[in-house]
């Protein structure tokens, strides 16, 4: 199979022969990878060797490349494009410590064709993602990005690809969420264009080039795909990522089948944390239209034998890291959920435990209120002893603890804030400690959803003040105004460098040791 891309419309003719024939393409495609180089366990946090030696271990990249591989011997001969929607950035110590080198290195073992850029992207700024197209060869494309004022990614990041796929154009365009700019730090020199009107102009650019096979590898979420699919005519496959949705013709947690078909046009995504490989095959008729879709993500687990060189690789860079690692720093006596389907809807364990941690650390400066962002929690944490690396791979971002001090009003209206978007899945939902809510969803959002808002004052829950001030802690990146909490930008007396918010929570859970989860009714819904 003969994968390359083409420099212009001039290169790109076909011949009368090939034109004629329907044309069958296999897409093998990730998303939110997340810096799951090591294998991981069934709550998507890092697998142990015990684990890994009882067959109890998904994922990890050294299963990509076995399965990637394997799916390429099969189809010998054949089309087959390898594609990744996006956030192989954020989410482990592989991350933490090099930075995107890693996931660099080994999505170019893998042999990757297409990328898009996720929002996690930009987590260490236009920098890192500058440093990682650098380091790969393959393109990582997204069209709704103007970066003509950003020096770093000027001419970086294309706003699509045509390959030549054993003689066929094959086009591929990509978005990326317009709210990125709350959710991680591209800057004030990139500028987000709205996804739908992005991809209608590339769409008519590939046209006009003469591309009747179009592919919108995306990072916006399922919701917003399936809008995408709807609506944006002359694409022809949607392969999405950004929300982690399993679609599934077997799986029991599929939120829909794969594809799931908007008309003629299949749309799909494959998890996250590298325990999936999406498999969709398409025919496209003479014309460049799908005639027929069908497919299923393959689950890596046990039964796929992880890449021998690649996995020596991940232990000779995970070396360094691994004594600390594998400090114990406290035990539990039961799983600690920190599933994304809970704590981005409702109380979780592990928002209560980090929410606790915080507010414990800082009660005695004054401050009542601990609001933790859903979305900044990262993994569960099995039943037994709790490593440190545990608790960063919970915490991976290196948030510093944030003080500030604001009016009940803006307490509520950060509330607010915070269940706007539960529908959606966002990670903005506030987790909560020294506070009491109830949100009700039949409510629009911002327009009174939350209610009942009860503060801990002198051993008793009494309602909030709007007009008193309070004293509040978050992570640094919430205070300022990440997840759409803008109306902490102007807090008074903001403390943005308090210490490391993993460090604070796995010295409350020594501190607590053996650590019991739970939950109390501090958030409700009607």
């Amino acid at each position: 199979m003969s994968v390359r891309l083409l420099a212009s419309a001039a290169t790109l003719a076909l011949s009368a022969g090939v034109a004629a024939a329907d044309f069958n393409l296999t897409i093998l495609h990730t998303n939110d990878i997340h810096s799951r180089i090591e294998s991981i366990n069934k709550y998507d946090s890092t697998c142990n060797a015990e684990s890994e030696a009882e067959g109890k271990c998904f994922g990890g990249v050294a299963r990509i490349k076995t399965a990637v591989d394997a799916k390429r011997a099969e189809l010998a001969g054949q089309n087959v494009l390898v594609l990744d929607a996006g956030d192989p950035f954020q989410g482990s110590l592989f991350y933490t410590t090099y930075k995107g080198a890693a996931e660099a290195e080994f999505m170019e073992a893998i042999g990757y064709d297409v990328m898009a850029v996720g929002n996690h992207e930009f987590d260490d700024g236009p920098k890192g993602l500058s440093d990682f197209v650098d380091a790969v060869s393959f393109p990582v494309i997204s069209g709704n990005l103007d970066l003509s004022s950003e020096p770093l990614l000027n001419g970086k990041v294309s706003n699509h690809v045509v390959l030549d796929v054993n003689g066929h154009k094959v086009g591929v365009i990509s978005v990326l969420a317009t709210d990125t700019v709350e959710t991680s730090s591209p800057g004030e020199n990139v500028v987000f264009q709205d996804e739908i009107e992005s991809l209608k102009a590339d769409v008519a650019a590939l046209e006009a080039e003469g591309v009747t096979k179009i592919i919108a590898l995306t990072h916006v979420g399922l919701p917003k795909d399936l809008d995408i699919a709807a609506n944006v005519p002359g694409i022809d496959v949607v392969v999405g990522g950004h929300s982690h949705t399993l679609l599934s013709n077997t799986s029991d947690r599929a939120a829909g089948p794969y594809p799931t078909m908007v008309g003629d046009v299949p749309v799909v995504q494959a998890y996250a944390y590298s325990k999936y490989l999406g498999e969709l095959n398409v025919t496209f008729d003479a014309d460049g239209k799908v005639t027929a879709a069908s497919g299923e993500p393959m689950l890596l687990d046990a039964s796929v034998t992880p890449d021998a060189a690649i996995l020596a690789r991940v232990g000779e860079m995970g070396a360094p890291i691994e004594e600390m690692k594998q400090r114990v720093v406290a035990e539990t006596a039961e799983v600690i959920v920190g599933d994304r389907d809970v704590c981005r809807a409702k109380e979780c364990t592990i928002g209560n435990l980090v929410a606790d941690a915080m507010l414990d650390r800082v009660k005695d400066q004054g401050i009542s209120i601990a609001i933790q962002n859903g979305g900044g929690l990262r993994a569960s944490i099995d039943a037994g002893e709790v490593t440190m690396g545990e608790v960063l791979t919970v915490l991976p971002f290196q948030n510093t603890l944030s003080t500030f001090y604001v009016s009940g009003e803006t307490v509520v209206a950060a509330l607010e804030n915070g269940v706007s978007q539960v529908e959606e899945g966002k990670g903005r939902f506030p987790q909560v400690s020294g506070l009491k809510y109830t949100f009700d969803l039949a409510v629009a959002p911002n327009e009174g959803r939350v209610s009942d808002v009860m503060v801990m004052e002198g051993g008793a829950w009494v309602a909030i003040d709007p007009a008193k001030t309070y004293g509040l802690v978050s992570n640094n990146y919430v205070r300022n105004g990440g997840d759409g909490y803008k109306m902490f930008r102007d807090a008074e007396n903001a403390y943005d460098y308090g210490p490391d918010l993993a460090d604070v929570t796995a010295e409350f859970l020594a501190k607590n040791a053996p650590y019991t989860p739970y939950v109390d009714g501090r958030i409700t819904q009607k």
